[in-house]
């Protein structure tokens, strides 16, 4: 019984994943952003359908096309730069924290776009876990499936602890820009305060002088 409810558990816990699915002309290129902390590893999982313009409905793969997969950090280097097929798994590790950028585009080599042309993107990408292959699990009778189940979820409690450590992380640096930002403000304010009353002083000042001048007082 104990086994059965830690497998249960584990499978809703490794079924979380960011799973989409978009639209991208051949020869266009779309990219997301995942907000990452350091030392995190990504897998990414995706397969493309072409559109049909004879049957309006898109094929289930689009073959002899491949995809371009580009990562890039928050400074800007390139992390992951790789042509793969219609359909496969890409993976990397974050150095830096911030967001990374994924692009991907594939490599039609068509001249001209022709209407309707466009691919269907299913893109699965999972953070911060290796890949859980459940069939290579069922296959080895001698491993204590249990075990391999806890070290995975030990291993998503560790990703999980990096995330809070990272928005706590996020969370300073937001506070002191925002008391920055306050503590300009409030001397903004001073500023102006101090500029109106000189502001105000010499009025007075140029009015007293200008009625003494013209003896109405």
């Amino acid at each position: 019984m104990k086994s059965q409810l830690i497998g249960l558990f584990m499978n809703f816990w490794i079924s979380f994943s960011l799973a989409l699915y978009f639209h991208i002309g051949e020869r266009e290129e779309k990219c997301i952003i995942e907000d990452l902390p350091s030392d995190t590893l990504v897998f990414g999982n995706y397969k493309v359908q072409r559109w049909d313009i004879h049957k309006h409905h898109f094929l289930e793969s689009a073959p002899g096309l491949g995809m371009y997969v580009t990562v890039s950090t928050p400074s800007g280097e390139v992390l992951l730069s790789k042509l793969y097929g219609p359909q496969g798994t890409f993976s990397f590790t974050s150095y830096l924290s911030g967001e990374h950028v994924i692009c991907f585009q594939s490599n039609s080599t068509r001249l001209l776009a022709i209407a309707g042309s466009k691919l269907r993107m299913h893109l699965d990408i999972r953070v911060g876990e290796h890949f859980f292959d459940e069939s290579a699990v069922q296959a080895k009778e001698t491993v204590d499936e249990v075990h391999i189940r806890l070290e995975h979820l030990i291993e998503q409690i560790h990703h999980v602890s990096k995330e809070q450590d990272y928005e706590r992380e996020r969370e300073e640096k937001f506070r002191k820009t925002s008391e920055e930002t306050n503590s300009n403000i409030l001397w903004w304010a001073i500023l102006q305060t101090l500029i109106l009353v000189s502001v105000g002083i010499w009025q007075i000042k140029s009015l007293r002088d200008f009625f003494i001048a013209k003896k109405l007082v």
